[in-house]
C-alpha cells in the first residue's frame, strides 16, 4: 500500500509537498475549508497552515474567499487546476490499486476489498457520493 501511495504522490512532488497535497485532498473530499480546519487536519499551528495555503494560492491550486456566514473567517477552495491535480493523483492511485488487486486470487481480492471498506469505516471515511474516490473492480461494488 505504501508503495502504491508513494508512487502516486511522486508523480506530483515537483509541484506540491506532501502537506500541500493533504490540504488539496482535504478540500477535494470535504469542500472549502477554513484555515483553522486545515491546521487541525495537518496537526500544525494555524500560522503553518496559513503559510502552506499561501503557497497553494500562489501556485494557483486554491483560492481564498471570505466565509459567507462569518467574515472573520477565510475559506480556501480548489481552483480548477487544483482539482485536476487531485484527480490526477487519485486516478493514478486508483489504477495502481486496481492493477495489484487484479493480480490477486478472487477470494483474496474479496477479503482485501472487505478489509479496505472496514478500514475506511474505522477511519471515519464515508463512501464518496459522486464516486471520485471509489475504486471499481470487476465483480465488486467498489472500494
Amino acid at each position: 500500500m505504501m508503495r502504491v501511495a508513494a508512487r502516486s504522490v511522486s508523480e506530483v512532488e515537483d509541484i506540491v509537498t506532501s502537506p500541500q497535497l493533504r490540504v488539496l485532498v482535504l478540500i477535494a473530499t470535504h469542500g472549502p475549508q477554513t484555515l483553522g480546519n486545515v491546521a487541525t487536519e495537518l496537526g500544525v499551528h494555524a500560522s503553518n497552515a496559513t503559510r502552506t495555503c499561501e503557497k497553494l494560492v500562489r501556485a494557483g491550486l486554491i483560492h481564498r474567499t471570505e466565509d459567507p456566514t462569518d467574515r472573520r473567517f477565510v475559506r480556501v477552495a480548489l481552483t480548477s487546476t487544483g482539482a485536476q491535480l487531485v484527480e490526477r493523483v487519485i486516478g493514478h492511485r486508483r489504477s495502481a490499486l486496481a492493477e495489484v488487486l487484479a493480480e490477486m486470487d478472487p477470494d483474496e481480492r474479496s477479503v482485501a476489498v472487505a478489509s479496505f471498506r472496514a478500514f475506511a469505516r474505522a477511519a471515519g471515511d464515508l463512501p464518496d457520493a459522486d464516486g471520485r474516490f471509489t475504486l471499481i473492480l470487476p465483480g465488486t461494488a467498489g472500494v
